[in-house]
């Protein structure tokens, strides 16, 4: 029997995953009770089914939703790096090119100057070749305010890069500290996992060589027993080996207030020979274990109800699908899964 405690990622799949669990469990309910429970109960029990459905369909969505704002930020990231390096690369052209054209002008006023003195030193001379200097030196000044425009057109388109690249710098550093702030929330969750692992290992040391194990897989803590840890064979009341277990587990549990638990029972292939009343097959079996498991958890803590579930699976997801008496000591096995509340993570993606 398996208890598997998990903590996912912001990764919604699995919450999913944890809907359809509650999902097929109603509807087996509804099913295997229908035959034996007044019509009032059934309807009840399709009413919750139609509830779990809609919630279920709402996560989806919500999954959908996380998807495509995480795509979009980090498009959106691809998109402001890539325009940041072209106008990085835009201003050391524009930045070389008022380079030359500062030499230029330098250059040309220069020239001006040296004209200037020339036709002070010519005017008493040829007057054709004064005229000619006065021709060539209004060509060079009409030349010389044209570079001066061009200059200045230059300036400012500079200055206007600038602008841009500052406010792409300042946007790009609003997104990134987005995406840091969502790291540190999924950071701070893999740590929580990896710490409740651990108290859980702390609180059932001494068991391990009796049918428990303890394993961490895609963010959620398993915490696995065997069948003959706590149910005599075909019963569903935990033996007092077991229910000690069980009290240690549940005193980790209560101060780890921010998990939420499902309990769900397993069973192997065979076919339910049991004479405790009530118990017709390996469905009733895994459902009524998972029960007591929560009864007991819940009884020996201050877990509040709100926090746990009970479901049960049959034989139908077995840990070893073959047929010799190991494997099918391995799938009896209760799994209790622990979730932790993502609400501060999905309250950041909403804000923004």
């Amino acid at each position: 029997m398996y208890i598997c405690l998990s903590i996912s990622t912001p990764k919604t799949p699995i919450m999913i995953g944890y809907y359809n669990l509650l999902l097929s469990v109603s509807l087996v309910f509804v099913f295997a009770l229908s035959a034996c429970v007044s019509p009032r109960v059934v309807e009840d029990l399709k009413k919750k089914t139609e509830r779990c459905e809609a919630e279920n369909e709402s996560l989806k969505n919500e999954n959908e939703k996380l998807t495509t704002s995480n795509n979009e930020i980090n498009a959106t990231l691809e998109d402001i790096r890539k325009r940041m390096k072209g106008l990085e690369r835009d201003t050391s052209i524009m930045g070389t090119s008022l380079e030359k054209m500062t030499k230029n002008y330098n250059q040309i006023n220069d020239l001006y100057e040296l004209l200037l003195q020339k036709n002070r030193e010519l005017l008493t001379g040829n007057q054709n070749q004064n005229t000619k200097l006065m021709t060539k030196l209004q060509l060079m000044e009409e030349d010389l305010q044209r570079r001066e425009d061009e200059l200045k057109m230059l300036e400012r388109a500079l200055d206007k890069k600038k602008g841009d690249l500052d406010l792409l710098k300042g946007e790009l550093k609003t997104r990134e500290e987005r995406v840091n702030e969502l790291e540190k929330i999924i950071n701070d969750q893999d740590q929580a996992v990896a710490q409740l692992k651990q108290k859980v290992l702390d609180a059932l040391r001494g068991f391990e060589n009796k049918g428990l194990t303890v394993e961490e897989r895609n963010g959620k803590v398993y915490v696995s027993l065997e069948a003959k840890l706590l149910f005599p064979s075909g019963s569903i009341v935990v033996d007092s080996q077991g229910k000690s277990a069980l009290v240690k587990l549940a005193q980790v549990l209560e101060v780890n207030k921010e998990v939420n638990i499902l309990v769900e029972g397993h069973t192997d292939t065979d076919k339910y020979r049991g004479t405790t009343g009530g118990i017709k097959d390996n469905w009733d079996l895994s459902v009524l274990r998972a029960t007591s498991v929560v009864k007991i958890l819940k009884d020996n803590s201050t877990i509040t109800p709100d926090r746990i579930t009970a479901a049960g699976r049959g034989e139908f997801v077995p840990v070893d699908p073959s047929d010799t008496e190991d494997a099918k000591k391995k799938n009896r096995r209760i799994e209790v899964i622990l979730t932790p509340k993502l609400d501060e993570l999905f309250e950041l993606l909403n804000s923004n």
